[in-house]
C-alpha cells in the first residue's frame, strides 16, 4: 500500500510539473507568435502607407500621420526584406516591386500574389511571408514582409525552451523520487502502526475467544445447553470472524505479498460456490439464476477467487429483496469478467463509490446483523492482486450490480 501511495505520490508530482510546462509552452508560443505578426504587419504597414516602398528614416519621421515606429531604427529599411505587386480593377499586374528581396523572382512574387487575392483576409501568412492586401485607389496591392528570420529565432526559442524543459525535468522527477520517501512517511508510520495494531489485537483477542468457547463446551457439559450460552457462542463466533478478516485485510494490503497462482477452471469454482450458497438463498424465499458457461479457465490463486466470490454472494444474499433475484453471470476470454447482481430497491439511497471503503455500511444506522463493512473491501483487495478491477453501479432504479474484471 505505502508503495502504491508512494507512486501515486510521485506520479501526481510529475503530471502537475508536465501541466505547468504544457501551459508555459502553449503560452509562450502564442505571445511569441503574436509579437511576431505584430512586427511584421507593423512593417507592412508601412510600407502600405507609403504605397508599396519602405521609406528612408528621415522620410518617414516627416510624414503626417505615420504609423508608430515601435522598434524600428534608422537601419529598418536597409533590413527590411520584403516586395510589392500591384493589381488593377481586372486583376491584372501593374507592377512588381522585387528590388528589397533577392530570394524572390518576379513570376514567383505574382504567384504569391494571386494566391493571396484568391483569400479574402486582409493579413496572413504564405510560406514564410507575411502578407497584406490594400487598396490603391486604382485596384489592390500586396505587400509581403520576408518572416523568415523572426521564425527561424522563435524556433530557436522554443528549442532552447524544450532543452531547458528536459533537463529541469530528470533534475526535478530525480527530486520527486527523492523526497516521495519522506513526504509519504507519516502515511507509512500511521500504516505500520495500523498493522501493529490489528496484529495484535488479533493476538490479544484470540486467547480469550479460544477460553470462552471452551468454557462454553464445559459449561454446556454440565448444565445443559440454553438460550444465554448459544447467544455467548454466536457473539464468540462473530468476533472470531471480525478478527479474522481483519488479518486477512491486513495481509492483503502488504505490498511484498505474493498470492501462488496456478491454472484452475474458474466455471467450476464459480459454480461451486454459488451452489453453497443455494439452501440458503432457498431458506429465504428468494432465487438465483446463473449463467456460467463450461471450460472457461483462469490462471490465479483459487482459493482467493473462492473468497471473493463468496463475499459478493453473502453480500448479495444479505442486501436482497424479500423474494427477489440473484443473478451470477461469467464471460470468458483474455479478461475473465465475473458478474453479481441483485434486486434492491433501495439502490438510490446508498453511496455506491463508498461501498469499498474499510467499514462503510450502507445501513447508516448500522443495525445489529448488518455485517462488519469490510467484506468488500477485502474482495477489492482479492482482485487487485490479480490485477484486476471492481465496481459496482446500479441497474435502474432497483437493482444493484458487482463487476470484476481479472
Amino acid at each position: 500500500m505505502i508503495y502504491k501511495l508512494r507512486k501515486k505520490f510521485i506520479k501526481i508530482c510529475i503530471l502537475s510539473f508536465t501541466a505547468v510546462f504544457v501551459v508555459l509552452f502553449i503560452s509562450i508560443y502564442l505571445v511569441t507568435s503574436m509579437q511576431t505578426n505584430q512586427s511584421l504587419d507593423m512593417l507592412a504597414d508601412i510600407v502600405s502607407f507609403n504605397d508599396g516602398t519602405f521609406p528612408q528614416w528621415d522620410e518617414f519621421s516627416n510624414a503626417p500621420n505615420p504609423p508608430m515606429p515601435n522598434g524600428l531604427n534608422m537601419e529598418s529599411p536597409f533590413t527590411t526584406r520584403f516586395f510589392t505587386v500591384r493589381f488593377d480593377q481586372n486583376g491584372t499586374v501593374l507592377s512588381v516591386d522585387i528590388r528589397s528581396i533577392a530570394s524572390v523572382s518576379r513570376d514567383e512574387a505574382i504567384d504569391y500574389a494571386k494566391k493571396v487575392l484568391e483569400h479574402a483576409k486582409e493579413r496572413g501568412w504564405i510560406d514564410d511571408f507575411r502578407y497584406k492586401k490594400y487598396d490603391t485607389g486604382v485596384g489592390q496591392a500586396v505587400v509581403f514582409i520576408n518572416g523568415l528570420n523572426t521564425k527561424q529565432s522563435n524556433q530557436q526559442f522554443m528549442l532552447a525552451a524544450s532543452l531547458v524543459f528536459a533537463a529541469s525535468s530528470i533534475v526535478i522527477i530525480i527530486l520527486i523520487i527523492l523526497i516521495s520517501r519522506k513526504a509519504v512517511k507519516p502515511a507509512a508510520e500511521s500504516y505500520e502502526k495500523q498493522k501493529q495494531f490489528i496484529t495484535d489485537a488479533n493476538h490479544e483477542l484470540k486467547t480469550p475467544l479460544t477460553l470462552i468457547r471452551t468454557n462454553l463446551d464445559i459449561m454446556e457439559t454440565e448444565i445443559g445447553a440454553n438460550e444465554w450460552l448459544s447467544d455467548i457462542r454466536e457473539e464468540a463466533k462473530i468476533m472470531t470472524e471480525l478478527v479474522n478478516r481483519l488479518v486477512s485485510l491486513a495481509r492483503m494490503d502488504e505490498d511484498n505479498t505474493k498470492l501462488t497462482k496456478e491454472p484452475f477452471s474458474l466455471s467450476e469454482v464459480v459454480l461451486d460456490t454459488v451452489s453453497a450458497f443455494a439452501q440458503h438463498i432457498s431458506n429465504q424465499q428468494k432465487r438465483v439464476l446463473t449463467d456460467v458457461p463450461d471450460h472457461i479457465n483462469y490462471h490465479g490463486n483459487e482459493a482467493a477467487i473462492r473468497q471473493l466470490i463468496s463475499i459478493l454472494m453473502d453480500n448479495a444474499v444479505k442486501y436482497c429483496d424479500p423474494e427477489g433475484m440473484i443473478r451470477v453471470t461469467l464471460r470468458g476470454g483474455k479478461h475473465p469478467i465475473i458478474l453479481v447482481d441483485n434486486s434492491y430497491m433501495a439502490v438510490g439511497s446508498i453511496e455506491l463509490d463508498r461501498l469499498f471503503d474499510r467499514f462503510y455500511r450502507a445501513d447508516k444506522a448500522r443495525t445489529y446483523g448488518g455485517g462488519f463493512g469490510i467484506g468488500l473491501s477485502i474482495a477489492k483487495a482479492i482482485v487487485e492482486k490479480h490485477h484486476g478491477e471492481i465496481r459496482a453501479f446500479s441497474l435502474g432504479n432497483d437493482r444493484v450490480r458487482f463487476q470484476i474484471s481479472l
